[in-house]
């Protein structure tokens, strides 16, 4: 009798708790995500409104875990976590991407200076992409964009491809597209950095030349450092959403199911809002600094040496038959 009592009981606290006991036998998925955003920034916004739409949807069955800042490390350094088992996924750019299935950084040469242009080639070539990255065990969820490329300096204008000359132009330590640009220009070397260690070298001196999108120049404080901006895009800096694809597939299907299609919402609403706000800030940027518009002779001089680049990039760095291919979805 005692016995009967005690499991009414316990049956009655599990009604007043909301089915606790259901709950609890099905623990929550903490699904660990980096990123070199911050939290505040406009990839933060949209990553936060991820968060909760995984919560609601999972019923608190699965959580989004994010790591801001770079708190993880680089780029370089997030892949490997991936491949690890310290994160399961992260937001990277084209040099991220490279890690992953090193092609698609081929997006990011100085060939597309337009979304249209940029959206062509990517869409033709994403099928193939997605399978190299599942291919070394990588989920890419969603692709995103983090802005049109251009050049900002400090106390003098780039205007041709020889003002660079013993100037100290940063590059991600990861990059190859970079150093064959110097390379072709001749006399610059560039200075290799990690993005977190951008800023103090900004403060410094040690580099005084940043080939970024405006947004992210201004997001991660880079831009108050500058003076001076040439306002013809050189290139498009792309992104993605990428995942462990061990980790996604070891996911209940409900719940799979749930990060992938809210993960292309996700990337989706990167795409606009991204876009939008690099716009935004370029406008605010050309106000704030002193503008250099290439003539078209000088856009001449720049196509010569992206062209001497890309064929260097053909020559080891990607197939010479990839660098062909989007070359003709760049026309």
């Amino acid at each position: 009798m005692k016995l009967q009592k005690v499991m009414a009981f316990l049956g009655a606290l599990a009604v007043v708790a909301g089915f606790g006991f259901a709950r609890e036998a099905r623990a929550a998925e903490v699904v660990k995500v980096g990123t070199l955003a911050p939290k505040s920034s406009p990839w933060g916004k949209v990553f936060e409104t991820w968060i909760k739409a995984v919560n609601e949807k999972s019923g608190g069955n699965m959580e989004l875990q994010f790591f801001y800042n770079g708190s993880q490390g680089d780029e370089g350094g997030m892949v490997g976590k991936i491949k690890s088992g310290q994160l399961d996924g992260a937001a990277v750019t084209g040099v991220g991407l490279s890690k992953v299935y090193k092609p698609i950084l081929a997006l990011q040469m100085p060939l597309f200076t337009s979304w249209t242009k940029l959206d062509k080639a990517r869409d033709a070539m994403k099928t193939d992409f997605e399978k190299g990255a599942k291919d070394a065990g990588f989920m890419i969820a969603g692709w995103g964009d983090v802005g049109l490329v251009r050049t900002m300096s400090k106390g003098f204008a780039v205007k041709v491809p020889d003002d660079l000359k013993g100037k100290k132009p940063y590059y991600i330590r990861e990059d190859s597209i970079m150093p064959a640009i110097y390379s072709a220009i001749g006399g610059v070397s560039g200075v290799p950095l990690g993005v977190p260690e951008v800023l103090p070298n900004l403060n410094t001196g040690a580099i005084n030349v940043i080939n970024a999108p405006c947004l992210a120049a201004e997001q991660l404080q880079w831009a108050g450092k500058l003076d001076n901006l040439n306002d013809s895009p050189s290139a498009t800096a792309v992104g993605a959403l990428v995942f462990s694809q061990k980790r996604i597939d070891a996911l209940p299907a409900d719940l799979k199911t749930i990060l992938t299609d809210t993960g292309k919402v996700a990337a989706s609403a990167l795409t606009t809002k991204i876009r939008s706000e690099d716009d935004a800030a370029f406008g605010r940027l050309k106000a704030k600094m002193t503008v250099t518009t290439p003539s078209a002779d000088d856009k001449t001089k720049w196509e010569a040496i992206f062209k001497a680049a890309r064929q260097k990039l053909a020559a080891g760095t990607f197939s010479s038959d990839l660098v062909t291919k989007l070359e003709g979805y760049a026309k």
